[in-house]
């Protein structure tokens, strides 16, 4: 497996950790060294210094989404009506005023620890590139009003193309409070952290199975960690849980990279750094890089049967041609640039888009927090601090909000999922081509995305 170009910037600073070899205990093992498994423990040794915590990685810190995903750091209020509907107004409005908050945490930690993770708050713009997406924020942007929050900022037509680059834009909005970050930096850094702070680290350890028991027996090839509690943080590879099965359901997402063009993004006027989506379901986002380059991704929403994570979760050609033909749409005047690098990651994806948490049914001390959707980079910190409260058994806003142990729509077992996620995916697909090339969708596709899972943002209809 080719690494996504986060990781291969890193070069030679990757330097993995032995595997775990023989038997070990600890009072906490964390399934998972990507963002949510390693703010999590450095929540718990914040938390309880004493505490032991071992983290178990398959593969590498940052090997799965936490160092291949677009690295956007945003808050929840573009899913501000999602929360509303699962936790009640007043807890969704505390959610996502701390959501918006971690984006400054994040950047508070990197200044901190010295973790150069490009980090850089400038701000995310919510377009329309096509005139069936017009106003898809008006619902989210009139909501956040009625609750008192000027989150989202106004923008002429005009505005909109020229810090866009891209006369493809039509219209948008900003929300000012939204930064970037190279991913893999972030988590690797975050390891490097964590690692100073005491907390075990093995990388090249795949879980292969745990027990339901008090403490619970963690095997791996190589040994066994007893631990009394256990955090499961791996995200997609939780759907390999009979228990998790259903409650999220493995996605692709494509990036393509484009060779270093900085004095190209400043004659096109896109020079403010800014963080991009449109308003597709199969979202089209992209945000520049220190160098000059364009990191433009797709959710292209491939699905595998059942719990398997294949091959073209990692890359998929067509996937990465549906990704080069969007960014070659919406900027035509970059036509003549090369894409150098590209590749795919799954993402867990929930009905509602949002994470769930909760202890593993038939347990007291197995804990879950599962289901990012594609926004995990900030909202991955609230992570942290919830499931490191159950962890310790602390009794707070973190281990009795109300992203814990919500009612949420389950997935339908296999093979309906996949027979159904595929024709539905194909309807989303043929409804946004047709979209964007200024055709009127089918009645059939337009019926069928009325079973699509959310998206990255609360639309309008």
């Amino acid at each position: 497996m080719e690494r996504a170009f986060w990781l291969q910037e890193l070069g030679d600073e990757l330097n993995p950790s032995d595997p775990l070899r023989g038997d070990i205990q600890a009072d906490v093992a964390i399934i998972g060294g990507g963002f949510v498994g390693l703010w999590t423990a450095l929540q718990i040794v914040e938390k309880s210094p004493t505490t032991k915590v071992v983290i178990l990685e398959k593969d590498i810190c940052g090997g799965g989404a936490s160092g291949r995903n677009g690295g956007f750091v945003m808050s929840w209020w573009p899913k501000i009506s999602s929360l509303i509907s699962s936790c009640g107004e007043t807890e969704a409005v505390r959610l996502a005023i701390e959501s918006a908050k971690a984006i400054v945490e994040i950047g508070e930690f990197c200044s901190e620890n010295e973790v150069d993770a490009h980090y850089q708050c400038n701000g995310w713009l919510w377009t329309a590139t096509t005139s069936a997406q017009l106003g898809a924020w008006k619902s989210v942007t009139e909501l956040c009003e009625r609750l008192g929050h000027s989150i989202f900022q106004g923008l002429t037509s005009q505005e909109v193309k020229s810090r866009t680059g891209s006369s493809v834009h039509l219209a948008g909005v900003l929300d000012p409070a939204v930064a970037t970050v190279q991913p893999a930096r972030l988590v690797r850094g975050m390891r490097r952290v964590a690692l100073e702070r005491g907390i075990r680290i093995y990388e090249g350890t795949p879980v292969n199975t745990f027990d339901r028991q008090q403490p619970v027996k963690l095997t791996t090839p190589l040994g066994v960690v007893t631990a009394d509690r256990v955090v499961i943080a791996n995200n997609v590879w939780a759907s390999a849980i009979p228990e998790l099965s259903r409650l999220i359901v493995p996605v692709t997402s494509t990036v393509a990279m484009t060779e270093a063009i900085p004095g190209r993004l400043q004659s096109i006027g896109w020079n403010g750094g800014e963080a991009i989506t449109d308003s597709q379901l199969m979202v089209d986002y992209y945000r520049t890089t220190r160098d000059g380059r364009i990191a433009f991704g797709k959710g292209t929403g491939g699905i595998g049967y059942g719990d398997k994570i294949g091959a073209r979760f990692d890359f998929d050609r067509i996937d990465t041609e549906a990704t080069k033909t969007d960014f070659y749409r919406v900027y035509p005047n970059l036509s003549d640039v090369e894409i150098e690098h590209s590749w795919s990651g799954p993402i867990d994806r929930t009905y509602d888009s949002l994470p769930v948490f909760g202890t593993l049914p038939g347990t007291s001390n197995i804990f879950y927090g599962i289901g990012w959707s594609g926004n995990g980079v900030g909202p991955s910190r609230i992570g942290g601090k919830i499931l490191s409260s159950l962890a310790l058994d602390i009794k707070d806003e973190w281990s009795q909000c109300g992203l814990v142990g919500r009612d949420v729509q389950r997935f339908p077992p296999e093979p309906f999922r996949y027979i159904g996620g595929s024709i539905v995916r194909g309807a989303v697909r043929r409804k946004e081509q047709a979209e964007a090339a200024g055709d009127r969708p089918g009645k059939i596709d337009k019926a069928l995305i009325r079973f699509a899972p959310a998206g990255l943002e609360d639309k309008a209809s």
